[in-house]
């Protein structure tokens, strides 16, 4: 039973005694919410929650969301349609607010009627009215108790917490201690707890302290049907506690993209994370990053000049593209920044994402038990 093994290792569940069992759906509030099998979300990860990864997660039985931060109008409705194209299960779109370009993919995203919408860091009230009008979910991203609130005031039908633990924009608060505090404070609503998941004992926790579902960005990216460069993906998944990738080797800091991120270790995330870029360089920096992603400067510029605080932090976060795209796009971990969990301390290997969803549920109904078993022993 996944009780017994303290660490996965490589292949711990293979593919043919994977396919001769077939996990049972798992009825939450978030898979009767978002009309799904299992209560596993793939979160929008840049260059990696593409339409194909999107389309596997969904028709596995999770719920897959489409990364639109690289994407803009015209790249986001082709995407959708993608993804229609591979799966008829649910998927959703994620739009990070603060970014140029997010409310013009959500805007697309409403058109098109994604059924759910996965949206963070902005307002969203205008986004759940004209969701609801169609039927649709919006999942709000927080990181804390007061942005909880404001999300459900704004219309959120599920919260997404992202713990410390989490890649990228984790809070600062830990997934054991945010998860339980937000259920406790907000019973009634739905949540997906993001930060530290890669497995099936990290379903089953989740579950017991208040969550409705999972979300595992760095175990998802590290799938054959992943769009990360492979060579990241050899790098996470080796285990190894002398040279692998442990959950001890990722950084935690807020001057490599301007808002608190968590990194794989090395060389240059070590060095970009030392201390914050020049003005000067971040906002070059940044135009350099727009051009390339199709965004008008136009769309830039004003920003900088009425909300400099604001849009410095998006500077910022323009000027790190480059790093983020040569690891995570071209495999260039000496000159490149990869985001990742401490969760991937849990990921020794590289499987299809049913194979690795089947293998999560399984586990996650063994511990289940496992758990149950051991606080039934004390009522005998």
């Amino acid at each position: 039973g996944i009780a017994d093994n303290v660490r996965p290792q490589k292949n711990i569940v293979s593919t043919q005694a994977m396919a001769t069992v077939v996990a049972p759906a798992i009825r939450t509030r978030i898979t009767s919410l978002f009309g799904c099998k299992y209560p596993i979300v793939l979160p929008g990860m840049s260059w990696i929650s593409d339409p194909s990864l999107v389309a596997a997660v969904s028709n596995a039985g999770g719920v897959g969301i489409l990364a639109t931060g690289p994407l803009n109008e015209k790249e986001t409705r082709d995407a959708i349609n993608v993804i229609r194209s591979k799966t008829r299960n649910p998927f959703g779109i994620g739009a990070t607010l603060l970014m140029p370009g997010a409310t013009e993919n959500a805007k697309v995203a409403i058109e098109e009627q994604v059924p759910i919408l996965n949206i963070s860091l902005g307002k969203g009230d205008w986004i759940a009215e004209r969701v609801h009008e169609y039927g649709g979910k919006v999942l709000s991203t927080v990181t804390n108790a007061k942005h909880a609130q404001s999300a459900l005031e704004s219309g959120a039908d599920a919260l997404m917490l992202t713990g410390h633990e989490a890649a990228a924009h984790g809070g600062d608060v830990t997934s054991l201690v945010l998860v339980p505090c937000i259920s406790k404070r907000f019973p009634e609503v739905p949540l997906v707890a993001a930060g530290g998941f890669a497995d099936g004992r990290g379903l089953a926790a989740a579950i017991s302290l208040g969550a409705d579902a999972v979300a595992m960005g760095s175990r998802f990216a590290i799938t054959q049907e992943s769009g990360l460069a492979q060579r990241m993906k050899d790098i996470v998944s080796n285990a190894d506690i002398d040279g692998g990738s442990t959950e001890a080797d990722t950084l935690y800091g807020k001057h490599f993209d301007g808002i608190p991120a968590r990194v794989l270790r090395s060389r240059e995330s070590l060095r970009l994370n030392t201390k914050p870029a020049s003005l000067p360089f971040v906002i070059s920096r940044a135009f350099a990053a727009a051009r390339k992603m199709n965004i008008p400067l136009y769309k830039v510029i004003p920003g900088l000049l009425t909300q400099f605080d604001k849009m410095y932090i998006i500077a910022q976060f323009g000027a790190a593209t480059e790093s983020l795209m040569k690891a995570t796009v071209d495999g260039n971990f000496e000159e490149g920044v990869q985001f990742i969990g401490q969760s991937q301390g849990l990921i020794g290997d590289i499987p299809t994402v049913d194979d690795l969803v089947q293998r999560i549920v399984l586990d996650a109904i063994e511990c289940s038990k496992h758990s149950n078993q051991t606080f039934s022993r004390g009522e005998q």
